[in-house]
């Protein structure tokens, strides 16, 4: 019997688009809140081969938000607990597991052969450095900016970095690429609504660790990540399957 997974997906895509779908490469670097749902989504619409990407481990407080906390999967590596349950959506699906710190000793390695690039990195420097590597290396890459401290939905958007606004990090992204030359041609994620000025410096948290190094935890939703991830897979599977741009 003909594997029936993604016959409402095809029923939108069309047998061709759906095609491209299942052959695309696509790798989902760094699998929070947004991360972790863009990489089911995406298995769920039919992608075919995926590599996933985070060297963390998952958090209690991670469980407000991220698909793969669960009571029974704190302390486990992300890409572990998410790897299963991307198996037990699609046994066919072609993954590949790292699970590392992505930065520039090992980003050729992992990402050349990648089509489409996934930057759901809540850091700045590891952030701005896959976007700088996915433009220089003309791979296809959607950036996620930040979710935190925001309730409202109906304010996020989707345009290239270079039109962005209203987002502290993607302002600081901006600079960053913008010495490096790169003013446009990286489609985004952002909000445009002002966060809520709320959070708990100095708090060593699990899941917001840059190699070791305290940083803020910040407030969190459940709904906010997701709807940033719905955005990023809705371009990701018309990019794939109509030539879609927004740039």
């Amino acid at each position: 019997m003909k594997d029936q997974r993604f016959n409402r997906t095809a029923l939108i895509f069309g047998d061709a688009g759906m095609k491209r779908i299942k052959e695309a490469k696509i790798a989902v670097v760094g699998l929070g809140g947004v991360g972790s749902a863009i990489a089911e989504m995406l298995v769920r619409s039919g992608i075919g081969s995926m590599l996933i990407v985070d060297f963390d481990s998952i958090s209690i407080t991670n469980i407000n938000r991220q698909i793969t906390a669960l009571d029974s999967t704190v302390s486990r590596l992300k890409t572990e607990v998410l790897a299963e349950r991307l198996r037990d959506i699609n046994p066919e699906l072609n993954l590949t597991v790292a699970s590392v710190f992505c930065d520039e000793t090992n980003r050729s390695k992992l990402l050349s052969d990648s089509d489409f690039i996934v930057d759901a990195i809540d850091s700045l420097t590891p952030k701005v450095g896959l976007i700088e590597y996915a433009y220089n290396s003309n791979i296809k890459i959607i950036s996620c900016m930040g979710a935190a401290n925001r309730v409202d939905p109906s304010m996020i958007r989707l345009n290239d970095i270079g039109k962005s606004s209203n987002c502290p990090l993607a302002a600081r992204v901006r600079r960053y690429l913008n010495k490096r030359g790169i003013v446009s041609g990286v489609p985004v994620v952002y909000s445009i609504e002002k966060p809520l000025p709320i959070g708990e410096p100095g708090v060593d948290e699990a899941g917001t660790l840059e190699r070791g190094r305290k940083r803020t935890a910040l407030g969190s939703t459940a709904h906010l990540p997701a709807a940033f991830a719905s955005w990023a897979v809705s371009y990701i599977l018309r990019n794939i399957a109509w030539d879609y741009t927004i740039l």
